[in-house]
């Protein structure tokens, strides 16, 4: 289990990710060896999983997203397996959650514009297999993404 050195060291990491370790540990209230092993063993118990670089994909020139919900049809055993797999072979789906209840699949899909999404849906989504129904919900604003956790 997490003690406070740990949280404190996560928060820090959260809040400047690309901070050096040295400054993690200072802001932490540690010292640079104790901030080492402690990530280590974050890292070695599954807890910090890595780093990643976070790119805005409008910054690209990607202006729309859309979420992609699918119910399957699941006459077919493989049904699920199929349509994953397909679907994560269309580069412009930026994530993939599966659901219990009446929606069995969400993708989120990017696009450079409403006529590249509609060439998009049009080749690459509809061609997906074992597709029952499809809801598309054209993001409008993202009013609060953040991945961190209250440590």
């Amino acid at each position: 289990m997490l003690d406070d050195t740990d949280r404190r060291l996560l928060r820090q990491l959260q809040n400047t990710p690309d901070a050096t370790l040295s400054a993690l540990a200072t802001r932490a209230g540690v010292s640079t060896q104790l901030a080492t092993r402690r990530f280590e063993k974050l890292r070695a118990s599954g807890v910090l999983r890595g780093q990643r670089a976070v790119i805005d994909w409008r910054a690209l020139g990607y202006a729309v997203e859309v979420s992609l919900r699918f119910t399957l049809d699941k006459t077919d055993p493989r049904a699920f397996d199929a349509f994953l797999d397909a679907a994560r072979q269309v580069p412009e789906v930026i994530e993939i959650q599966t659901f219990l209840g009446r929606v069995d699949v969400r993708l989120n899909v990017v696009a450079r514009d409403l006529q590249d999404y509609h060439r998009l849906y049009r080749t690459r989504i509809l061609s997906l297999p074992h597709i029952a129904e499809c809801e598309a919900l054209m993001q409008v604003a993202t009013l609060k993404r953040d991945e961190r956790l209250p440590l």
